[in-house]
């Protein structure tokens, strides 16, 4: 069904012949033999069921989609087309004014132009209208398939943090096993429940900034059976950032890092600082730890840390980003993003 047909635009189309109705009156009463009222009597119902005669080109239209290869086939066709169309109206006007008893033959000619003028700019704005409804169905898809790339992405990077988060993790009890295994024990059984959680949230695409905080805790406490009092762990979560969706499992590069490339360097340890704040339509996060200046240098923006930024990238474009950089023997990574309700 021709899409003015199926919605409330019939109205507003109609309306717009008006103005043809008007011009079409003008020119018989201008031609002699009407007066004005006659004139619009005939013109009235003559141009009401041309409106609708003028919405076969839509079927047309889509049946023979416009291409310079076809140009000769569709001038045949719109032309026969709106021939028939033009003949059709003049028809109509001539039966309605012998119903009134005037003769209205030497107006023939002037309705079969104007039946085929209106015919073919009818044919016009139905190519017009198809070719804007073609363009934004691509421009939707094109979008569609953008957004598909975008979260496949995602969800490529997020099945890359498992692993490698695992393969820290069982480094570090390997470590650990050949200097006390009673703790390389409770690492494994803390490691189990951590993954049992993390994996039920990395199934989420997104998840409150509070749960997400809560899982970089709870691997930080499983990282404090190997250093024990080495490692210290310091969290501040402004009121209101609890609430904040961000992708799961974002914090926890950093913080693996934090260990890693900090803590794990340092005879002394250190304290590893959490902090979340609002800042305006804006949530941030700051993930700070101590590290041994004098250590060899290391790719402190390695595998992880790429991950978090890529992730920003494809699900914030523009709107997140992060900065890490060390000062005064501290390390800081500072994660800014859109604080979106989860």
């Amino acid at each position: 069904m021709h899409p003015i047909l199926a919605s409330r635009r019939i109205l507003i189309y109609l309306l717009a012949w008006v103005p043809a109705g008007a011009l079409l009156t003008y020119l018989t009463w201008a031609g002699g033999g009407f007066r004005l009222a006659q004139a619009a009597a005939v013109m009235a119902p003559a141009c009401f069921v041309y409106a609708f005669v003028c919405l076969s080109p839509w079927y047309l239209c889509r049946s023979r989609p416009y291409s310079v290869g076809a140009l000769a086939e569709l001038t045949v066709t719109f032309s026969a087309a709106a021939a028939a169309g033009g003949m059709l109206l003049g028809g109509i006007a001539w039966a309605v004014a012998a119903a009134m008893k005037i003769d209205a033959t030497g107006h023939l000619p002037l309705w079969f132009g104007v039946g085929v003028l209106l015919y073919l700019l009818s044919t016009g704005l139905h190519y017009a209208g198809l070719a804007a409804e073609e363009s934004r169905q691509s421009e939707a898809r094109v979008a569609e398939a953008r957004a598909l790339a975008r979260e496949a992405e995602l969800q490529a990077l997020r099945l890359q943090i498992h692993p490698h988060f695992l393969f820290n993790s069982l480094h570090s009890i390997a470590a650990l096993a050949s200097v006390d295994g009673a703790r390389a024990r409770e690492m494994c059984i803390r490691l189990s429940d951590f993954l049992r959680i993390s994996l039920g949230l990395g199934s989420r695409p997104t998840i409150p900034l509070g749960e997400e905080l809560d899982l970089a805790r709870n691997y930080l406490e499983l990282e404090r059976v190997r250093f024990s009092d080495r490692l210290r762990v310091e969290i501040e979560i402004e009121n209101g950032c609890e609430s904040c969706a961000v992708p799961a499992l974002l914090l926890q590069p950093l913080v693996e890092n934090a260990v890693k490339h900090g803590i794990a360097g340092m005879v002394e340890g250190g304290t590893i600082r959490l902090e979340a704040c609002r800042d305006g339509d804006d949530a941030v996060v700051t993930v700070t730890n101590p590290f041994d200046a004098e250590a060899p240098p290391q790719q402190r923006l390695g595998v992880g840390l790429a991950q978090v930024r890529r992730r920003l990238e494809v699900r914030y474009g523009a709107g997140a980003r992060m900065d890490a950089g060390t000062a005064e023997g501290v390390y800081r990574v500072v994660v800014r993003l859109p604080c979106e309700k989860a």
